[in-house]
């Protein structure tokens, strides 16, 4: 019989929803690759200095996993954004090892068509692979993160595929981050069983292009007293999120967030829409235009326009790996709830906090400040999480030492 796996406080699990996708893809061999001094963590916050002593885990202790409801492995899908101009063209190769190691932790997820397995037995399934994957790899926790592709918004009751992930990060033990706009938490049934969990988590939709530029603008506006009369939009993207979005209730999630980002900015929502356009031979490449009609000083009318054209999953992947840091660093020091500070990287963030881009920074440098903090001996004013298990989502036979535990 072989010896149980032991468990190593420095391995992290990063356990991602929509593990063979672009973004997911990026971020692992991105991971690899800065591991490996071949390219530098450009467009990593977390690298920069001032988090260089809040305790956040090193990129090399980071392991990968996931679910999805596809095939194709790491190793080729990431030959295919190399020959899309996402990775470097010889990146594949350079860390094939690490494709395929994270490949093979890769399980089926749901619902399939024609699963007939109610919702707590999904749930529950799926939740096994997390704790199986924690346990494998000796991990002292695991997070979640949903990088799949954006669901409608749910009609009625009944959990949608992205809240039975999140309820079933709930039931390992797991804290939990939504980088889409889909429901996941954010779903009336979880609401009790994340407020009782002691754990962390935080999204939701991930800011990485317009809303970006828009978390700038909108406040660069209001402090001039410039009158916004109105604000249009324009996305143009392909891939797997240009084909889901090409769905109007989609498109609907996703518009929500840009436009809170303009009310929570301006104040309120200026006339214009924002359109969304799948457009397949562009892949993962997007442009975004915006056009802000503004007045002046006398009611001088002008105009404002922008052209914003990225490479999604390029500007996803460092995001998705400061975000597993952190969330794991507050995990380990019993910091539990929504992250309302770390709104810096969401167009619809958890908690209340501001929307101004330059705020919600500061906010996440404090929030860094808070970790080292929480780090240093217990005295007066320093308390520490009491880790409830949430009603109906308690870990079922998790053994020691697998995500979640020790907390």
């Amino acid at each position: 019989m072989s010896a149980e796996p032991s468990v190593s406080p420095s391995r992290v699990g990063v356990w991602l929803i929509g593990a063979r996708g672009s973004v997911a893809t990026t971020a692992v061999a991105g991971c690899a690759a800065v591991t490996a001094g071949l390219h530098p963590p450009t467009g990593m916050v977390t690298e920069t200095g001032a988090f260089h002593e809040a305790g956040l885990p090193s990129l090399p202790s980071l392991v990968f996993g996931g679910h999805d409801v596809v095939d194709c492995p790491l190793p080729k899908r990431a030959e295919s954004l190399a020959a899309g101009g996402v990775l470097p063209h010889d990146l594949p190769s350079a860390v094939a090892a690490e494709l395929a190691a994270a490949d093979r932790e890769i399980r089926i997820g749901g619902p399939l068509p024609g699963d007939t397995r109610t919702e707590d037995e999904l749930i529950e399934a799926l939740a096994q692979d997390i704790r199986d994957f924690a346990h494998r790899g000796g991990l002292a926790r695991t997070v979640v993160v949903n990088v799949s592709s954006t669901e409608p918004v749910p009609e009625g009751d009944t959990l949608p595929a992205s809240s039975l992930y999140a309820a079933a990060a709930l039931r390992a033990g797991c804290p939990y981050v939504n980088f889409t706009p889909s429901a996941g938490l954010h779903h009336p049934r979880l609401a009790p069983a994340a407020a009782s969990s002691g754990l962390p988590y935080a999204g939701r939709d991930g800011k990485t292009g317009q809303t970006l530029l828009r978390s700038v603008l909108g406040p660069m506006f209001a402090q001039r007293a410039l009158a916004v009369r109105a604000w249009s939009g324009t996305n143009l993207l392909g891939g797997g999120d240009g084909a889901a979005l090409a769905d109007p209730a989609a498109a609907a999630a996703k518009n929500a967030g840009k436009e809170r980002a303009l009310a929570d900015t301006l104040g309120s929502v200026p006339e214009g829409e924002t359109h969304i356009d799948d457009v397949p031979s562009l892949g993962d490449w997007k442009t975004a235009w915006d056009h802000i009609a503004f007045d002046g000083f006398l009611g001088t009318r002008m105009v404002l326009q922008t052209t914003w054209q990225g490479c999604d999953s390029s500007l996803a992947a460092p995001l998705i790996l400061d975000l597993a840091r952190l969330v794991a660093r507050a995990h380990e020091l019993g910091v539990s709830g929504p992250l309302a500070e770390l709104g810096f990287y969401f167009k619809d963030p958890v908690g209340e906090g501001p929307a101004a881009l330059g705020e919600q920074y500061a906010h996440l440098i404090g929030f860094a400040e808070r970790l080292r903090g929480l780090a240093l001996p217990p005295g007066p004013g320093v308390a520490v999480a009491d880790h409830a298990t949430p009603d109906g989502m308690a870990p079922q036979g998790a053994p020691q030492g697998t995500s979640g535990e020790p907390r």
